[in-house]
C-alpha cells in the first residue's frame, strides 16, 4: 500500500514535544518581563537624579514631583514617588503594575547603609 500522510502516532508525538517545549519557555519569559520591569523602574529613578539635580542647579534645593516640571515623566505602568525632600537630599521609590517589587533610591543626606548614592536598589 502506498499511503501518503502522517499517522496518529506521530501526530501525538509531535503535539507532545511541543507541550513540552511551552512548557520550558512560558517561565522563562515570565522571568524576562519582571527584569524588564524592574529596568524600567531604575531607569525612571536615574532618570529622576536627572531632573533634580537639574534642578537643585537652578534653585539651590531639591524639588518635589510637582515641582519638577515636564522634563521628568514616568514610564508607562511606573509609579515614582518623592519623599524625604530638604536642600541636603531626598529619598524616592519606584512600583510598577506588573510586579511586586519596589525599588528606591536615596540621595544626600537621606542616604542609608543599604543603598549606595544615587544608585537605585530593589528588593
Amino acid at each position: 500500500m502506498n499511503r501518503k500522510g502522517f499517522t496518529l502516532i506521530e501526530l501525538l508525538i509531535v503535539v507532545v514535544i511541543i507541550g513540552i517545549l511551552a512548557a520550558i519557555a512560558i517561565p522563562k519569559f515570565a522571568n524576562t518581563k519582571e527584569k524588564a520591569y524592574i529596568a524600567s523602574m531604575k531607569s525612571d529613578l536615574r532618570n529622576l537624579v536627572n531632573a533634580e539635580e537639574s534642578y537643585f542647579a537652578d534653585f539651590v534645593t531639591y524639588g518635589t514631583a510637582g515641582q519638577l516640571g515636564t522634563g521628568y515623566g514616568e514610564s508607562p505602568g511606573v509609579t515614582v514617588s518623592i519623599a524625604n525632600v530638604s536642600g541636603k537630599g531626598w529619598s524616592a521609590s519606584a512600583v510598577h503594575t506588573g510586579t511586586a517589587k519596589t525599588c528606591q533610591i536615596y540621595l544626600g543626606d537621606q542616604a542609608t547603609a543599604t543603598s549606595n548614592e544615587g544608585e537605585p536598589y530593589c528588593s
